[in-house]
């Protein structure tokens, strides 16, 4: 029987926060708009690019005051984003603790290894091949590999269909209710990492594990797995 852990990558396999905060305060220089300290990640990421300008733009009250946004401006800010997040994805994007460690111990164990992110899928791509990654995982799904995305579990279950892994063979890993929630839904084991992009609280966040530490994944795994 087939096991698989299946990691979200923004503040989860990755600390991006970097990154995308310049990114994002490039767009907002550009536009007018006012830039962030790298702290706002926490209620700004998790939903993709676009939905991540607008909650920007929101909590500047700028949607309903002064300075509303039409959707052509949104297109053009979101493809702004990306084209220079594209250019700058691994500047100063670090993996979290032990990751490396725990990904050597899953093809150890021959544990398949997916990604399911809110991130573009080349983009994704593009992270895990610059920080020396991506040969870990055999599938990696962004949001727009399907029609759907997370928080619907179908993000989750369809990558699991398609490497055919039963869901009580698989741990979903991820650091915001945006995971939490998928995993839930489809009735998955959730692992939640600790510091993450979340203003919530943790103990208001589902999980079956609390970790800031990778290495800890390995004892949760061969106590969840058929290893």
């Amino acid at each position: 029987m087939k096991n698989c852990l299946v990691f979200d990558l923004d503040g989860t396999l990755v600390d991006t926060a970097p990154d995308l905060m310049m990114a994002h305060n490039y767009v907002m220089k550009k536009y007018g708009y006012k830039e962030k300290p790298i702290e706002s990640i926490r209620h700004l990421a998790g939903r993709g690019a676009a939905a991540m300008l607008i909650r920007s733009i929101d909590s500047q009250g700028n949607l309903i005051k002064n300075n509303p946004i039409d959707a052509n401006t949104h297109q053009q800010m979101t493809d702004d984003f990306i084209n220079y997040y594209r250019q700058n994805i691994s500047g100063h994007s670090k993996l979290r603790k032990n990751v490396i460690s725990l990904l050597d111990w899953c093809k150890e164990k021959e544990i398949i290894c997916a990604v399911c992110t809110n991130k573009r899928e080349d983009l994704a791509i593009k992270l895990l091949k610059e920080i020396n990654i991506y040969k870990y995982f055999d599938f990696i799904a962004g949001a727009d590999t399907f029609d759907f995305r997370k928080p619907d579990p179908k993000h989750l279950t369809e990558i699991l269909d398609i490497l055919q892994i039963d869901k009580k063979n698989s741990i979903m890993l991820g650091d915001s209710e945006t995971d939490a929630n998928t995993a839930k839904a489809a009735k998955v084991h959730f692992v939640l990492i600790k510091d993450g992009y979340t203003e919530k609280s943790l103990d208001n966040i589902y999980h079956d594990h609390l970790i800031d530490d990778f290495e800890n994944v390995k004892e949760i795994a061969s106590n969840y797995l058929n290893i």
